[in-house]
């Protein structure tokens, strides 16, 4: 999502629909499947690019791939038997939320290539009005946001870099016209896509200069194919399929005691983990390099067979020291040195502190959003927050892992947000917002929570930890279940309910078009 300015003259609304949905991620997708499940079809998906799929289809680096298991990362009323590797490569995904999306019928509710700009509640009227980039005007009553914390690339303010003369972009944004045989490439950032792109474009370049700030830390990713045996079994017996998937959800649950609950036992992940750098890296200063100095899970936990093996290749360097300047050709390092370069691309990951930008979200008395999130985003059960009422996140604050799939996270959220919706149908709710206190309350309890995680106490800068707070807006304190079951329903008493029927005839919303921040 971006702002910009919108020259279209103020109009009626083009087009209303119940819930607007934002996004066609897992989040969206799985927001509309299950409405459409539910008997409700006044709907819209509205989707920036020019087809579906959300981070799946836009980040198509080389090596992109899930690092959660397959079969756990889908949808619970979706599976498919027929994924080739434990660990689903960028196409596998993106091909299966495509057909999720066909399957069912999702097509003439789906609005493609429609960036939505501005989204304005409007008190009187009890509607949200929307504006997108071609200066298109939509109402609904309620928004539910897909849009995801990992979407806005984070490029670094590099002194110089607008002085580049050479080829530059971010994972998120590959040039695959571009080719980078026989190039002098300059990585910054050691983020999880770096971790998987390097290793495909080592062999390719001429010089690889890999620029790492923090060392992070990397465990054998333990990924097979799937055999054609395993997936008939899979296909012909449904059930194997579901215990399989319970099995490894189980598995992947078990972590998050030594995330959240016994952060000591960390340090013995950690002595697996050097392990695994001595026996893939044998020059010692390299190694002492590529060995972080804080407890392993304070940042992303990340999973490679083939990073360390590239970074100990011949035409392959890993510069510790910081980048003073960025000139027409070259990088220079805070020593003083300079090294040529055709090409830098940014592993730098995206702006998941503030993952809506300032001048998109006005809810109540035309409050700006990141206005109520001056120490990071907050909301009640990641889901809703004071003062925006009918909007509902998905994949909200404080419901990311570091230990299991986001995509059962998704699912309890939809589940809770189809209980608001199915609460305002039953008693003709025009809105609900969430009390001011019931967040404070919630909220506190979690940050009690992180206050001694690994995330918390790992002695390490991430971008779990909000820049200016140092609040972990980000992590889910604690098991899935749990989360589940607080989810599980929707709780009526938390909340605002507005009954009072529309009594004035529709009015324009309270801001011009032409007033959009750019």
């Amino acid at each position: 999502m971006s702002t910009g300015m919108s020259t279209q003259p103020q109009t009626a609304p083009s087009r209303h629909c119940k819930i607007a949905i934002i996004g066609t991620g897992f989040s969206g997708l799985g927001m509309a499947i299950r409405l459409k499940q539910e008997g409700e079809n006044d709907f819209l998906l509205f989707e920036k690019d020019a087809g579906v799929g959300g981070t799946w289809r836009v980040n198509n680096y080389p090596g992109c791939a899930c690092d959660v298991q397959s079969h756990v990362y889908s949808f619970s009323f979706e599976p498919n038997p027929g994924w080739t590797r434990m660990f689903a490569p960028q196409p596998e995904i993106r091909a299966y939320l495509e057909n999720c999306w066909k399957k069912y019928r999702l097509e003439d509710k789906t609005l493609l290539n429609t960036e939505m700009l501005r989204f304005e509640w409007n008190d009187e009227q009890q509607l949200w009005h929307l504006f997108d980039a071609a200066g298109n005007h939509y109402t609904a009553k309620a928004v539910v946001s897909g849009m995801g914390a990992l979407s806005i690339p984070s490029i670094p303010a590099l002194n110089g870099l607008e002085n580049f003369q050479g080829k530059a972009f971010h994972s998120q944004q590959w040039d695959h016209d571009y080719d980078l045989t026989g190039k002098r490439v300059a990585v910054i950032g050691t983020g999880a896509s770096a971790i998987q792109f390097v290793p495909e474009i080592q062999p390719q370049v001429a010089k690889l200069d890999l620029y790492q700030r923090t060392a992070p830390w990397i465990l054998p990713k333990p990924d097979r194919a799937i055999s054609d045996k395993e997936r008939a079994r899979f296909r012909h017996f449904p059930l194997a399929q579901k215990l399989w998937r319970g099995a490894l959800y189980s598995m992947l649950e078990g972590r998050v005691l030594g995330f959240t609950f016994a952060p000591w036992a960390m340090k013995l992940v950690g002595k697996q983990a050097e392990r695994f750098i001595r026996r893939q890296v044998k020059d010692p200063d390299l190694r002492r390099k590529l060995t972080p100095d804080y407890t392993i899970g304070c940042k992303r936990v990340l999973m490679s067979h083939n990073y360390y093996p590239a970074l100990t290749a011949s035409n392959s360097s890993v510069i510790t020291d910081g980048i003073r300047e960025i000139k027409a050709n070259s990088i220079v390092t805070s020593d003083g040195r300079e090294r040529q370069v055709d090409t830098i691309i940014f592993g730098t990951g995206f702006t998941a502190n503030d993952p809506i930008p300032r001048g998109v979200v006005f809810g109540k008395n035309g409050v700006d959003l990141l206005d109520t999130w001056k120490n990071g985003p907050e909301a009640y059960k990641g889901t809703m927050t004071r003062g925006f009422p009918n909007l509902f996140f998905l994949m909200g604050p404080n419901t990311g892992l570091g230990h299991n799939s986001m995509v059962y996270m998704i699912e309890s959220q939809i589940t809770y947000v189809l209980g608001a919706i199915k609460l305002m149908d039953r008693r003709e709710l025009q809105s609900v917002e969430v009390k001011e206190e019931v967040q404070e309350r919630w909220n506190e309890k979690l940050q009690r929570g992180l206050n001694h995680s690994v995330w918390n106490t790992g002695g390490c800068k991430s971008w779990y930890l909000h820049p200016v707070s140092g609040r972990n807006c980000t992590l889910w304190p604690g098991f899935t279940w749990r989360f589940r079951a607080l989810t599980s329903q929707f709780d009526p008493s938390a909340y605002h309910l507005k009954a009072k029927p529309l009594s004035s005839p529709v009015v324009q919303p309270q801001r011009h078009a032409e007033e959009m921040s750019a």
